[in-house]
């Protein structure tokens, strides 16, 4: 519902709806509308000359309670522009209003406000969904907040969408009418049914599959009541008997269903998701706050699980968090490329290492005095890496990660929107930051699961939710491979990090063929660190984030671990 709605939970009044008109309670006692709207209520003093002063500062109760009553009044019997001039946004209020109506076909509707908290009117909806001949009926919860008016100091509705249903942001709308995208029944790569009954995670895949495939699949759309998006063109024929989505809706927000008034005959979608190995995702991101984690296959980049601990926003997918020490994949490739590092050669690990008028330490300012390239990865020396800032171009690790590993170039296609990772071209502290997953870098489990595939496989498969055979789409490719002895000199620092480094608590007893690398993001005003690990075991590669979590191999290491082992 958005940050507007959220900060809004506190304790409310609660009015009731008899014959049409609110009557807000407090402590038993009723407040009629004559009270509310000025009969013995606050009046506004004059000045000496006649004009009244414009009231400012906080807003009273019995003026939260009077807008609220002002407009879900008028909402609740029809009169959609006395409704909207209740708000501080009249017309926006009046379109969304209008189609509540007109084109979500919503009717009888019935409004009863809840304990007012601070400026905030919780309200109950309920009402009937009337299209054609099928009827159904809602029921739903929102809130409204009243703000005072700049100019003159009157209380109106502070309008947004949301207050209108809460799955709406400014923009939508609601309409009622044959679904432009028929249902999917998306299916694991055994043939099962993917529900969200069994696996919470898949909400907003599954949303995606419809957007993407619901078409294609060969389904039939339903009559629905649904968030139609922003982003989304809307046609309806000329009788407005029917609403058709068009192809060139966001492909970031999927319009969203609130109420089916006839079932559509859904299409069949394959994923190649596992069964096993998803209900694994989904149990131990469940155990962590914020935790996201992906599987994917690194010979081939099939997706085997996906799973958020929030089952709203797909952080695995679609997240943008910078990386933190898991980044140091890439920058080690890039590094050993051009002869500035090699696994076993002597290489710098100081306490501190100064750029572009930076200051650069590490984790408990260690040092490694005489180590080599691979104690210090194994170590996640921040310092082995900083102190090469100077001999590489700004552009070095952007052509690195874009080449190399396919990240950077918003050309993914997996079968439902993803962040393909962010690494920009910078200079000076920025660019040396960069090196460890800090400055601009910005990945998320799905880019950082697919990075250590690179490592094992030497070469970049895109990952991939839907089989390109299903809609014959172009897959993403690296415009080079890694070089043999630069594989094999990354293998083995992997190997030896999973075995005898940071990750070694995490991977206990899963070797010899496999690899690992941790990671601790710093974020600004954060007490603790987005904790990351990615690793990959035999032909399985995964990487999660536990954001807030602290170091990696402690918090997102024995998630990807368990996924790990169970897919062994």
């Amino acid at each position: 519902m958005g940050n507007r709605r959220r900060a809004t939970e506190r304790g409310r009044t609660k009015p009731a709806v008899i014959g049409g008109m609110i009557a807000v309670v407090v402590g038993g006692a009723g407040f009629g509308v004559y009270a509310l709207y000025g009969g013995g209520a606050v009046a506004d003093a004059g000045s000496a000359s006649g004009a009244k002063a414009v009231k400012s500062g906080p807003l009273s109760a019995a003026e939260v309670k009077s807008a609220a009553t002002a407009f879900l009044t008028a909402w609740q019997s029809g009169d959609v522009d006395k409704a909207a001039a209740a708000t501080n946004d009249t017309t926006a209020a009046r379109a969304l209003l209008t189609g509540y109506g007109k084109e979500a076909y919503v009717e009888d509707v019935t409004l009863t406000a809840k304990k007012r908290s601070g400026d905030t009117v919780p309200f109950s909806v309920k009402g009937t969904v009337a299209y054609k001949t099928l009827t159904k009926p809602l029921a739903y919860e929102s809130e409204l907040t009243v703000v005072r008016r700049a100019k003159d100091g009157k209380p109106l509705v502070d309008w947004h969408a949301a207050v209108v249903h809460p799955e709406l942001e400014d923009g939508d709308k609601l309409v009622t009418g044959e679904a432009g995208t028929p249902p999917v029944k998306a299916l694991d790569r055994d043939g099962g049914e993917l529900t969200t009954a069994e696996y919470p995670s898949l909400g907003t895949v599954l949303d995606g599959l419809r957007e993407k495939y619901g078409k294609k699949a060969g389904g039939k759309a339903g009559v629905e009541l649904r968030v139609v998006r922003a982003g989304s063109e809307d046609a309806e024929d000329s009788k407005g008997t029917e609403s058709t989505k068009k192809t060139g809706s966001s492909d970031k927000n999927p319009d969203k269903t609130l109420l089916e008034l006839s079932e559509g005959t859904p299409g069949t979608v394959r994923t190649t998701l596992s069964p096993a190995l998803q209900a694994t995702a989904e149990k131990q991101v469940a155990a962590k706050s914020k935790a996201s984690a992906v599987m994917i296959k690194p010979s081939t980049g099939e997706i085997l699980a996906v799973a958020n601990s929030g089952h709203g926003f797909n952080t695995a997918f679609q997240g943008s968090l910078a990386p933190g020490s898991t980044m140091k994949i890439v920058t080690a490739s890039l590094l050993i490329e051009k002869g500035l590092a090699s696994v076993n050669k002597e290489h710098p690990c100081p306490k501190y290492s100064t750029y572009g008028g930076w200051k650069f330490q590490n984790d408990d300012k260690f040092e490694i005095k005489g180590g080599t390239f691979k104690a210090s990865f194994a170590r996640s020396c921040n310092t082995a890496f900083i102190s090469q800032a100077k001999k590489l171009s700004d552009d070095d690790l952007t052509k690195q990660a874009q080449q190399v590993f396919g990240l950077g170039m918003d050309n993914w296609a997996i079968g439902v929107p993803t962040f393909d990772g962010s690494v920009p071209v910078q200079s000076q502290a920025q660019m040396a930051a960069s090196l460890i997953g800090q400055g601009g870098v910005r990945m998320n489990p799905l880019n950082m699961a697919s990075v250590v595939a690179t490592a094992k496989t030497g070469t970049f498969h895109q990952p991939y939710l839907v089989p390109p055979t299903v809609d014959d789409r172009t897959l993403a490719k690296g415009s080079r491979s890694l070089s043999a002895d630069t594989q094999a000199q990354l293998k083995e620092l992997l190997q030896y990090t999973a075995a005898a480094g940071t990750a070694a608590e995490a991977m206990a007893g899963l070797g010899p063929d496999f690899g690992a690398k941790t990671g601790s993001a710093e974020v600004d005003n954060q007490k603790k660190p987005n904790g990351w690990f990615t690793a990959w075991k035999g032909d399985l590669a995964a990487a999660g984030v536990v954001q807030q979590g602290g170091h990696g191999g402690e918090t997102a290491g024995p998630i990807v671990a368990a996924l790990l082992k169970a897919g062994s």
